[in-house]
């Protein structure tokens, strides 16, 4: 498991919607992954799954990917850009899971903000 040192609000950083993936606020955006009717990642798996987006996002070099595994679930975090923004800088990132037999895939932007400390989907 991966500990993070800086701020990091547990929310901003889990689970965004593997479909039907929209801006506006945050907690709009969280849902858990769903592969199949009520198939979802346990909590072990969410937390694997979490523990290595963040890593992605927080410390991987653009086109490194970050593994996760936990039991029969599995996924990948790739972050593929870096850009300066207005009051930080923004990461957008390739994310894949398999569970249950079944891969979700999408991609997703982050940006950390300086003033704030932290990390918001947009």
């Amino acid at each position: 498991m991966l500990l993070c040192s800086t701020l990091v609000v547990a929310q901003d950083i889990s689970n965004p919607k593997f479909f039907d993936y929209r801006s506006g606020g945050f907690v709009n955006q969280l849902v858990d992954m769903t592969f199949g009717w009520f198939k979802t990642l346990d909590t072990q798996q969410k937390i694997a799954y979490n523990s290595a987006l963040t890593h992605a996002i927080m410390y991987a070099e653009n086109g490194k990917a970050v593994q996760w595994y936990q039991g029969d679930a599995s996924g990948v975090a790739v972050p593929v850009m870096t850009w300066p923004s207005s009051d930080g800088y923004c990461r957008r990132v390739h994310i894949s899971a398999i569970a249950y037999n079944v891969e979700k895939s999408m991609a997703a932007t982050a940006c950390y903000s300086e003033t704030e400390k932290r990390w918001r989907w947009i």
